[in-house]
């Protein structure tokens, strides 16, 4: 009775470590589970976090683009992150008028590649504390790693933390920022 007691204790271990590997596999972002068998935009359109960011994309016609083979490395600032741009920025970048900006600025969030943020830190160590990572839409964000942590400096100087790092897509990597990116323009 006691040794069934003990294998049954056993088996419960078991499947609740199994169980937590799993969700470890697919973390959370905006209180959804990032599946890496989704695409970007599959992913992102279930972030409570990033609503306002997924608005942006649809806004610029990017849909097709973040759901593609890529792979792509994209920045994704989320909603409070684009809420500390001044008051109006969001509202005028979303008119049709102002397209080209829109694209412009978030293009500015995404590298072409695969870039895991331990490859990034990794890079920028090599150059001596910073890599200049090139993105589609022409910029240069400079990357540093502080203590394990990746800071991305953008073209006008504003700084931006990742939150959280290494969310695996079917089609790139999702790297959360706290701060929107912006080109020079």
């Amino acid at each position: 009775m006691i040794k069934t007691a003990f294998r049954v204790a056993a088996v419960a271990a078991m499947l609740s470590a199994a169980t937590s590997l799993a969700y470890a596999k697919d973390p959370m972002v905006g209180g959804a589970a990032m599946y890496a068998s989704k695409n970007i935009v599959q992913n992102a359109v279930n972030s409570k976090d990033h609503t306002t960011l997924v608005a942006a994309v649809k806004a610029a016609g990017l849909v097709d683009t973040l759901e593609g083979k890529g792979p792509f490395t994209v920045f994704a600032p989320t909603n409070e992150a684009f809420e500390k741009l001044p008051p109006g920025t969001v509202e005028t970048l979303l008119k049709p008028e102002n397209k080209e900006k829109l694209v412009k600025v978030l293009t500015c969030h995404v590298v072409a590649g695969d870039d895991m943020a331990a490859a990034i830190g990794k890079w920028a160590k090599s150059k001596g504390g910073e890599y200049d990572l090139k993105t589609v839409g022409g910029c240069t964000i400079k990357a540093m790693d502080k203590a394990g942590k990746l800071t991305l400096t953008d073209e006008t100087g504003g700084t931006a933390h990742v939150t959280i790092a290494d969310v695996k897509q079917s089609n790139g990597v999702i790297h959360v920022v706290d701060k929107v990116l912006l080109p020079k323009m």
